[in-house]
C-alpha cells in the first residue's frame, strides 16, 4: 500500500463506491505480511517515500519472486536491486512487459509504463556524477532508484579529477539541481571538487573499484569523510540506492531552480 492508493481508497469509501468492509478488507494485511522466510513491510510506502525495496543478494529466486508478488500486489510496483541475471530472469518470467531489467545497475523494476509515477509541483532535479565507467554499476543503481521515485534525473558520466575539464563543463547543470549524487572509486576525490563548486546537498558513494591501495573502497570512504567540502554527505561503499534514495527525499522536497 502506498499513499496514492491509501488515498484514492479513503476517497471511494467517501463517495460511496467502497463499502467500509471492503475498505477494512484491503487493509486488513497492513502494516506487514508473513512470506517464508521474510516478513512484508506493506507500510513502508506510506511512511516513507518508496514501498520496501528488495535486495536479491543472498536471496533465492524464489525468496525474490515470493516477495516481489507481495509487494506488488500491495503496492502496484516494485524495485529488486542486486539482482542476479538468474534472479532477474525469474521476475521477468513471473511480470512480464511491467518488468524492465538494467544489467548495468543490476535492477529490476516492476511497474505497468502507464502508470509510471512523476513527482509533480516542488520536486526538483538531480544530478549522478561518476568519476569514471568502472563505477557505473552504483551510479545507474542511484538513477534507478531516483526514477522509481518519479523524479527528473541527469547523468554526467566518466568526468574524474584525472580529466577535470570533463566537469567543469557541466558547472552550470550543478548548480541548478536539488541535489547530486557524486560516485567515485580509487581516491575519491571528485566529491570534494564537486562540493566546492556547488551549493547544493552533495551525496557521496565510494566505490570498490581501484588498484591494491584504494581497499575495496576504504581508501575512497576514508577521503569523502574526511572532505574539506561543505555540504558532502558519505554513504557506504557501492551504495548506490542508498545514496539515490537520499538525494530523491531532498529532491521531493526542494523547488526546482529556474534557468539563469
Amino acid at each position: 500500500m502506498d499513499p496514492a492508493r491509501l488515498r484514492k481508497l479513503l476517497l471511494d469509501v467517501r463517495r460511496g463506491r467502497v463499502t467500509t468492509r471492503q475498505a477494512l478488507e484491503a487493509i486488513a494485511h497492513l502494516p506487514f505480511e508473513s512470506i517464508g522466510a521474510g516478513s512484508v513491510d506493506h507500510h513502508r510506502g506510506i511512511r516513507q517515500a518508496l514501498p520496501e525495496v528488495i535486495l536479491c543478494q543472498g536471496k533465492t529466486k524464489a525468496q525474490c519472486l515470493g516477495i516481489a508478488r507481495a509487494i506488488v500486489a500491495k503496492s502496484g510496483r516494485v524495485l529488486a536491486t542486486r539482482a542476479s541475471v538468474e534472479q532477474a530472469q525469474a521476475l521477468i518470467g513471473e511480470f512480464g512487459r511491467a518488468a524492465t531489467w538494467n544489467e548495468a545497475a543490476r535492477t529490476v523494476v516492476v511497474q505497468e509504463p502507464k502508470k509510471m509515477r512523476r513527482a509533480r509541483g516542488r520536486a526538483g532535479r538531480v544530478l549522478v556524477v561518476s568519476a569514471g565507467t568502472s563505477d557505473l554499476p552504483v551510479a545507474e543503481e542511484a538513477v534507478v532508484t531516483l526514477e522509481f521515485m518519479g523524479l527528473s534525473v541527469g547523468r554526467v558520466y566518466d568526468a574524474g579529477v584525472a580529466g577535470i575539464h570533463r566537469l567543469l563543463k557541466h558547472v552550470r547543470a550543478l548548480r541548478q539541481a536539488s541535489a547530486i549524487v557524486v560516485v567515485a572509486g580509487m581516491e575519491g576525490a571528485l566529491a570534494s571538487v564537486v562540493g566546492g563548486i556547488t551549493d547544493r546537498p552533495v551525496i557521496a558513494v565510494p566505490t570498490s573499484g581501484g588498484y591494491g591501495a584504494s581497499f575495496g573502497g576504504l581508501a575512497a570512504l576514508l577521503a569523502m569523510l574526511n572532505s574539506c567540502a561543505a555540504g558532502v554527505t558519505v554513504v557506504n561503499i557501492d551504495n548506490g540506492f542508498g545514496a539515490g534514495y537520499a538525494a530523491g527525499v531532498i529532491a521531493l522536497r526542494s523547488r526546482p531552480e529556474r534557468s539563469a
